[in-house]
């Protein structure tokens, strides 16, 4: 009789874990919906309409298995960059005042105005990381290329992401030499020399590192354009999520106009 022998480290390994539900679905239709999604969200006007808008934007977070904390961060991030504009609006708006303090007026319409933007901000974002966030950037350049986006755009896309990974790894490189030399960033001119050193650095060695790239690249047969490799076609998930987003968007729209 013939047993079955796991090895210790086998034993050792995780479970696989079930893909998420966008992760089954084809890049291409990910990109569409992402696009639409965000027309959709766009040209909303009524506020109750936005909010609804959030409804869905967190359901396809949930779907894309995203993590709360980091979702919220990034939010949080793109919420304070809008901060500054938001809160202008209800001074500068007019309409009935809310409060008054002196001169200032904290104006109904510019508040509604703020936060419709803010939501539908919300919404989009939230969306864009759920559907476009997840995936790699191999993927999400065949996507585009498949759609029919010009190949300069996508070779240009697809590199430009490359070379800032690039640029991410040559700072931490040359910054962890700067602190193993004892180097503590403070208001004096010696910092600011050695920042400018290190800038310098940068970008000599991202420029060489970046040559040594394309040279592998140029080996490797790359002429300009991108080789899919790959060849995705739309299964009866892709055509049921998008009866789904379809159904959403007509119910907003309705709401909108009601």
């Amino acid at each position: 009789m013939s047993a079955l022998v796991l090895s210790p480290s086998a034993a050792l390994e995780p479970p696989c874990r079930a893909k998420p539900l966008l992760a089954r679905l084809d890049p291409r239709s990910r990109v569409l919906a992402a696009l639409a999604f965000a027309l959709l969200v766009v040209c909303l006007r009524s506020l109750p309409a936005a909010i609804a808008a959030l409804m869905p934007a967190i359901l396809l977070a949930l779907l894309a298995g995203l993590q709360p904390g980091p979702t919220l961060r990034r939010l949080a991030a793109l919420e304070g960059f809008m901060i500054l504009t938001l809160l202008s609006l209800p001074f500068t708006m007019g309409g009935p005042a809310l409060f008054s303090w002196g001169d200032w007026h904290w104006g109904l319409e510019g508040t509604r105005r703020a936060v419709l933007i803010l939501t539908k901000g919300s919404a989009i974002a939230l969306s864009v990381l759920a559907l476009l966030g997840t995936l790699e950037l191999t993927e999400l350049g065949h996507a585009l290329a498949r759609l029919r986006v010009p190949p300069r755009f996508v070779a240009l896309f697809v590199l430009s992401a490359r070379y800032v990974d690039v640029l991410r790894a040559e700072y931490a490189r040359l910054r962890l030499a700067m602190r193993a030399r004892g180097f503590c960033p403070r208001a004096s001119l010696h910092c600011w020399r050695s920042l400018g050193h290190l800038l310098g650095m940068l970008v000599v060695s991202s420029l060489e590192r970046a040559e040594r790239v394309h040279a592998a690249m140029r080996l490797r047969g790359f002429n300009g354009h991108l080789h899919l490799l790959d060849e995705h076609r739309a299964s009866g998930l892709d055509w049921g999520f998008a009866a789904a987003l379809a159904v959403t968007g007509a119910l907003l729209a309705v709401l909108d106009l009601a």
